[in-house]
């Protein structure tokens, strides 16, 4: 068994740690306090090649893996959790073609990724998070078209997109079997954008209210058949979760690296506090946490490029991975001590930006009642 990538991983890697501490580090706090998104990232991203991984390469994309998405976003996510998160967007949106898209739609989709467009994933409501069965957005079939009725909220990259993957029920009796999904154009009459949201961390990636007020979508724009829109979204999950585990990696990876340089410099009882068995068995702790979500995430996607499943691996990597982010980040606040809590240095941003990634692309909780649930099914 070989823990280790290979020379093109690496090459693929090194690119984005270079991007990363380019363009990315040095816009990253000035975006966190202003809660704007740095449209030239993206631009400069995809022409470095660096965008689009998993596009096929027939359709302008690189036609990679999920595995090479991990690598990239943990580079990127060690400058900025909220730039890298609001970049994954489009990811998330190319793998709902993977999963279910028609050629037609690839095309379409996929092209318009390529050219620069963005995308928004609408699934999450005001009564339905983690439970996406609940949602209460509908979509009534009228002749060669539906009309969507309904709310959203925090959906990541709204005020960027283009337009929208919704889901939405076609048939609200029928529980989690009654969903479908759709692409939508940001323009449809009808459709309606709230504020952006104020956000306690990752404020570079911008999430709003969409509102649907009798919005007519084509029949043609149903993504997959009625009642799939569940298990498409489950599925988006399984390529999904190990991007954002790897957003976590990247963003502990930075806790930690910060944490070792201030120790390594701040003195007291004459020695560098890394000298002291306390502040060095907290930073011990972070880097064996770091460690095992490497791996975890790392399995998670050679899984799935295998084409084996990886429910439960993708779980187990979320589920580490962001718990790690949380406590590196909350150590390294400890290691810094009162200069932890200055805006001065970056590891309070680490701290903000760190938890929502226990709550979002499902909660801690979730993960948890998701690998219990595999393991009765095993």
């Amino acid at each position: 068994m070989d823990f280790q990538i290979s020379s093109e991983h690496r090459m693929i890697r090194d690119l984005a740690q270079q991007f990363a501490r380019r363009e990315i580090q040095p816009l990253a706090a000035k975006c966190d306090r202003e809660a704007k998104f740095p449209l030239e990232v993206h631009a400069k991203l995809r022409e470095v090649g660096l965008a689009h991984l998993t596009v096929p390469t027939a359709h302008g994309g690189a036609g990679l893996g999920v595995l090479e998405v991990v690598l990239v976003t943990e580079q990127l996510a060690w400058a900025c959790a909220g730039i890298t998160g609001s970049l994954g967007i489009n990811a998330i949106v190319a793998d709902v073609m993977h999963s279910a898209g028609t050629e037609a739609q690839k095309r379409d989709v996929f092209g318009r990724l390529t050219a620069g467009q963005w995308g928004a994933y609408a699934v999450t409501e005001p009564s339905a998070g983690s439970d996406v069965a609940a949602i209460r957005t509908r979509a009534d079939r009228r002749g060669d078209s539906y009309l969507l009725n309904g709310a959203k909220v925090w959906i990541s990259n709204a005020p960027l997109a283009q337009f929208f993957i919704v889901f939405a029920k076609t048939d609200p009796s029928a529980g989690h079997r009654g969903i479908s999904a759709f692409l939508v154009e940001h323009d449809r009459p009808g459709m309606q954008l709230g504020k952006v949201l104020g956000k306690l961390g990752q404020r570079a990636a911008p999430a709003s209210e969409v509102f649907f007020n009798g919005v007519e979508v084509p029949v043609a724009h149903r993504i997959g058949e009625e009642g799939d829109g569940f298990m498409i979204a489950m599925k988006v999950f399984d390529r999904s979760r190990p991007m954002v585990a790897a957003l976590a990696l990247g963003l502990a990876q930075r806790a930690l690296d910060e944490a070792v340089a201030y120790a390594k410099e701040r003195q007291t009882m004459g020695k560098p506090i890394i000298e002291h068995q306390a502040i060095g068995h907290k930073l011990a702790d972070m880097a064996v946490r770091i460690e095992a979500s490497r791996l975890l995430v790392y399995q998670a996607a050679a899984r799935i490029d295998a084409g084996l499943d990886n429910t439960m691996e993708a779980a187990y990597a979320k589920l580490f991975a962001a718990d790690t982010a949380m406590h590196c980040a909350t150590e390294a606040i400890q290691v810094f001590g009162g200069m932890g809590y200055s805006t001065e240095y970056p590891v309070e941003k680490l701290f903000r930006d760190a938890k929502v990634l226990q709550i979002y692309e499902g909660t801690s909780e979730i993960q948890k009642s998701i690998i219990a649930r595999e393991l009765a099914r095993r």
